[in-house]
């Protein structure tokens, strides 16, 4: 078994955010789309999922306070842990430390599902292995970018294409020497 890899699997629009300036993802709701964008086949390997308190808290509101991530080991990034619930860890450790931690264990892909801070944080330790990013046809103008400010260059080498209905996915792999 290799090492584990780092997949943020992601959508956003198509001048670049992941949210609107509402913090809504309903820009995305009314995409048009034949599957699931290879979703399904994507959440069979993601044993581990990161989220920010931010968008844990938006997961929880918005599926009626059911975590859809129950059967994944789940960290929630957040400068005001709490106790523990089930498969679920509020921690305040950075989130580089956890993932390198992670790493050196068995296990599947490790999702950081959002948001774009804690990927940020991810990048600029050069911890992501791959993006799988759906482009949405619409604009936005403003809101959360997939991307903050870079602190540095990553290279990536684009894997493939592919179109679900009004979604066109790219899929790259970090380049590493």
């Amino acid at each position: 078994m290799g090492e584990r890899k780092v997949i943020c699997y992601i959508a956003q629009s198509l001048d670049g955010y992941i949210a609107d300036k509402e913090e809504t993802l309903d820009w995305l709701l009314n995409v048009e789309m034949d599957g699931d964008a290879g979703y399904g086949r994507f959440i069979e390997t993601v044993d581990t999922i990161l989220l920010g308190r931010r968008t844990y808290d938006w997961v929880i509101d918005h599926e009626s306070g059911e975590f859809p991530y129950a059967d994944q080991r789940s960290y929630v990034f957040t400068s005001h842990p709490k106790e523990d619930e089930g498969k679920i860890t509020f921690t305040s450790e950075e989130p580089a430390r956890v993932v390198k931690k992670l790493k050196q264990q068995p296990g599947g892909t490790i999702w950081p599902v959002g948001g774009s801070l804690l990927l940020e944080s991810l990048l600029q330790e050069d911890l992501v292995d791959e993006f799988i990013i759906s482009i949405a046809p619409v604009t936005l103008g403003d809101g959360i970018p997939l991307f903050q400010k870079a602190q540095r260059r990553l290279d990536f080498t684009l894997e493939k294409i592919e179109k679900d209905g009004q979604i066109a996915q790219l899929h790259y792999t970090r380049r590493r020497n």
